[in-house]
């Protein structure tokens, strides 16, 4: 007989509070309500905490969690949205910790999942009653009250259980804006070694053409940091959503999930620069530290590696500096070709088609004012990349030739630079279709820097070309952490979204795709994940509906092209085959 396998897990049990009265009442009407509070509501935040649905009934929810931290401040978010609605549908929630059976289809059971239900029976209508062993997990890491229900003798349950009713602190209940799918995610919990977040820093120039400089010296900065192992570091996407805005610093911590904040200003007059840096204890609001850098602009990369080294002794100051070294290394002799690498990055950003053409004639430009510049390569060679993701490339055997050659002369040039690794990988991946080459550089990025968010989503769609779906998940959700706020969130939801379809997890690909397409709706391969999954789903009419719109972005789409679109393996292309067939795109 093969071993029973076991794993302790966080388990979440949920109904709706008078549901057979309601269906009595107006069966129709309850059906799509239920229906409605499942889209709106449980998915999303399932989603959103990173819970997997074991089941669903007519009006009950099953889900399992790695940790019970992260299954309580779903079930707080549930509520919240629920209470929302003073006329609304009501759910009643219970959690417990405890060891469960897995069988090969991935279902679970045990008493570890008795006891949640059964909590949840003597839960309060729109209330959470959890276990003492959830209790004592979650106790202080939770803006929650808790109140001691004694122990409780539960049906078919041996020994009692002690119980405590969670209320969250505060008063304060979401907007209607903030039950949808796209509402901000739940506050990270702090990182186990020292955590760190650098804020835009302010362009004191007096010159708006100066703004790529300043955010373009935080962008490096940010790299020298990364570059630390014993640091967690959030990446810029999530830092830069703060750009332009009134900061608190201590909301920033709890929102971003770090202990330390960098903010700071550039001014830059003539041929001299001025940095300005505070480091600040984003609990207490302290100043830990504060320090101002002059220097000719001929010396830039000393003054960056100053900067960064400064910040990094002061906050762990037994570090070894040893790992600060390779943030030392200048990226090129040639302040001239970094200023339009920085422009190029610039405009990478905006995803555009005519941006996208503006940054690779930048990266261009830059490799032949310094021809040994190993970023301007790996920048020009992921602008095709981002061509081929958004289709806008024209001449396909032209530009896969180009990104080959970029790619690799990135590499041949820095092979010991993360993010020349992660974006040469990325292109040799999905541009030119070399996955195993594209993984082995994009692995060794993160061995290189695990900080590095783009090397960890990118390398999460590699693995899924590789079939390696449950591997890619657990990079998609690394990138995630590391950057909370991300801009290119659309990317990891994107890559998740294939990963669960290629896994038969169709529901949840549906539910990642969407989300995808919220964030940025001209990414087509959203769109083409989003109709894969509601096709596969049985969701023929919002598969068919996706289609349109993914054919308006791209007429030129056919199910004979996929191959040459996807790197994929063999069987998860004839699977999205028969599901292009079933939503409609043309053969």
């Amino acid at each position: 007989m093969a071993e029973v396998q076991r794993r302790l897990a966080a388990i979440l049990a949920a109904d709706v509070v008078g549901f057979s009265a309601m269906m009595e009442r107006a069966e129709e009407a309850t059906y799509a309500e239920i229906n409605r509070l499942r889209r709106e509501v449980i998915d999303p935040n399932l989603a959103r905490h990173q819970g997997r649905l074991i089941k669903s009934t007519g009006d009950g929810v099953l889900a399992e969690f790695a940790s019970p931290l992260a299954a309580a401040k779903c079930a707080i978010d549930i509520q919240r949205i629920l209470s929302a609605s003073p006329d609304g549908i009501r759910m009643r929630i219970g959690l417990n910790l405890g060891d469960v059976i897995v069988q090969e289809d991935g279902d679970v059971y045990g008493e570890g999942i008795n006891v949640a239900a059964r909590l949840e029976g003597l839960a309060d209508p729109g209330g959470i009653l959890v276990s003492a062993k959830v209790h004592n997990e979650i106790e202080g890491k939770i803006e929650a009250e808790f109140e001691d229900r004694g122990e409780r003798q539960l049906k078919n349950i041996a020994k009692p259980i002690r119980t405590y009713a969670v209320t969250p602190s505060g008063s304060g209940r979401p907007n209607s804006a903030s039950s949808k799918v796209t509402q901000a995610p739940a506050k990270p919990a702090l990182p186990d070694k020292p955590s760190i977040a650098v804020l835009p820093f302010q362009n004191m120039s007096g010159d708006v053409e100066q703004e790529y400089f300043a955010d373009g010296m935080v962008e490096e900065i940010i790299t020298a940091l990364s570059r630390s192992k014993s640091l967690f570091v959030i990446a810029r996407n999530s830092s830069f959503t703060y750009k332009g805005k009134a900061i608190d610093i201590k909301q920033v911590g709890r929102e971003l999930g770090v202990r330390y904040v960098l903010e700071g200003s550039v001014r830059k007059v003539g041929n001299r620069v001025r940095i300005t840096g505070q480091l600040i204890d984003a609990a207490t609001g302290a100043h830990l530290w504060a320090d101002r850098f002059d220097s000719q602009l001929e010396d830039i990369f000393d003054l960056q590696d100053r900067v960064s080294v400064s910040v990094l002794g002061a906050i762990a100051p037994r570090l070894e500096r040893a790992e600060m070294e390779r943030a030392q290394r200048k990226p090129t002799e040639s302040l001239q070709a970094y200023d339009y690498y920085l422009r190029a990055l610039s405009s990478t950003h905006r995803y555009t088609r005519e941006a996208n053409l503006e940054a690779l004639n930048l990266a261009h430009t830059a490799a032949k004012l310094d021809p040994e510049f190993a970023l301007a390569y790996a920048l020009g060679a992921l602008c095709i990349n981002q061509k081929k993701a958004f289709a806008w490339i024209a001449d396909a055997d032209r530009e896969v030739q180009e990104a080959r050659r970029l790619a690799r002369r990135a590499v041949e040039l820095d092979k010991d630079d993360p993010m020349v690794l992660a974006m040469a990988g990325q292109t040799v991946s999905f541009v030119v279709g070399e996955v195993e080459v594209g993984a082995a550089l994009l692995a060794r990025a993160i061995s290189l820097d695990p900080n590095l968010a783009p090397a960890r989503y990118w390398y999460g769609f590699t693995l899924t070309s590789l079939g390696e779906v449950d591997l890619a998940i657990d990079q998609f959700n690394a990138a995630l952490r590391l950057s909370p706020l991300e801009p290119r969130i659309f990317l990891a939801h994107s890559g998740m979204a294939y990963a669960h379809f290629m896994a038969g997890r169709y529901e949840e690909g549906s539910l990642c795709a969407n989300i995808a397409v919220q964030q940025q709706p001209n990414y087509i391969l959203a769109h083409r994940a989003a109709m894969a999954c509601h096709a596969m789903a049985g969701r023929v009419e919002e598969a068919r509906q996706v289609c349109a719109a993914a054919l308006r972005l791209d007429p030129t789409q056919r199910i004979s092209d996929i191959k040459r679109r996807n790197p994929f393996q063999k069987t998860d292309i004839e699977k999205l085959a028969m599901a292009f067939r079933i939503a409609g795109m043309p053969e």
